[in-house]
């Protein structure tokens, strides 16, 4: 078997913060106390009106490639987690390799919602285990606050903008990546959907526009809850068996950022200590698909993983998806 390792991550998030309060004075029905206990969020980053999701994916991915030590010619994939795309066409990753200037990577795009990352990484590893690349760029990059309703405090409070990445390689130095695991029920992908924008329904217009069909809509937040925490749970115990240790054994989880009264849950559920997780959401939010990449990046950055520390990457999203992720630091 090839040796799939990372070689360094990197990420970026808009210098624009969006406290609570400013909600507050917009008028929103909340308070900076409800948003906090609900969600465990305090403010989140907003990018300008002319910054595109390619452009905070160029910001992570140029530390990224810095940190591990290779150039974007260098690479022979990109691949881009994104609900947000530049555009529908070309994909998020064209616009990428365009302003990486990557030519011989080939880009395209996962969407996978929240679980995009943790989906990017297992593609990225099925690619090198084989054979078919030797270095691969994997990037999640959302602009989550042009989907929103700012006047449904249900989803508004939520959503921030960002990107993480993480450049792989077919080689033994590095970071193991030890295993990745991915799920889907399109079954109850209702749950969480832009209706609006696809071929199910009429092509954009001022009719579409004025119902609202271009928002992201989350329906039965409480089951929802209750769902994601329970595939959390699951993407956990699958990571550890498949290694062949208990949970107990993980240094650090960092799972995707949706809220932290899930990871409370979690950790009752798994009896382990909250101390284990690392957050991030207070200060960004929901970033989708970018969160845990941003998340794993900065812990990197901050010290708080060491050499040899054992960590996992647990997420859940929207259509339904979920999976894991696990390293040897």
């Amino acid at each position: 078997m090839v040796s799939v390792n990372i070689l360094g991550t990197g990420s970026y998030v808009p210098p624009k913060i969006l406290y609570n309060r400013d909600l507050e004075a917009m008028g929103l029905d909340t308070s900076d106390e409800w948003i906090i206990q609900r969600t465990g969020i305090r403010e989140r980053r907003i990018a300008d009106p002319d910054v595109a999701t390619s452009d905070l994916a160029y910001e992570a991915s140029v530390r990224a490639l810095d940190r591990a030590g290779i150039n974007a010619s260098d690479l022979d994939m990109i691949v881009m987690a994104t609900i947000t795309p530049d555009t529908c066409c070309p994909s998020g990753a064209n616009w990428l390799q365009a302003k990486l200037d990557a030519p011989k990577a080939v880009s395209f795009d996962v969407t996978a919602a929240c679980s995009g990352f943790i989906f990017g990484l297992d593609v990225a590893e099925k690619y090198l285990s084989s054979g078919a690349a030797q270095n691969i760029l994997v990037v999640a990059a959302e602009v989550m606050t042009r989907t929103v309703n700012w006047k449904d405090r249900n989803t508004c409070i939520l959503w921030g903008d960002g990107a993480g990445a993480a450049v792989l390689a077919a080689e033994k130095n590095g970071h193991a990546l030890l295993s990745t695991h991915v799920h889907t029920d399109g079954a109850r992908g209702q749950h969480l959907l832009m209706p609006g924008g696809g071929s199910k329904t009429t092509p954009i217009s001022h009719e579409s526009v004025h119902e609202g069909r271009h928002y992201l809509n989350m329906i039965e937040a409480n089951l929802s809850f209750r769902v994601a925490v329970r595939h959390f749970i699951e993407s956990i115990k699958e990571a550890a068996a498949h290694n062949g240790v208990s949970v107990s054994d993980i240094d650090w989880l960092i799972p995707h950022q949706a809220n932290i009264r899930m990871f409370h849950s979690i950790a009752r559920s798994l009896e382990i200590s909250m101390e284990k997780f690392y957050v991030t959401i207070h200060k960004y939010g929901n970033i989708s698909s970018a969160s845990c990449a941003i998340a794993l990046d900065e812990a990197v950055r901050d010290g708080s993983i060491n050499d040899g520390q054992l960590v996992c990457l647990p997420v859940f999203g929207g259509g339904l998806t979920w999976g894991s992720a696990m390293i040897r630091w």
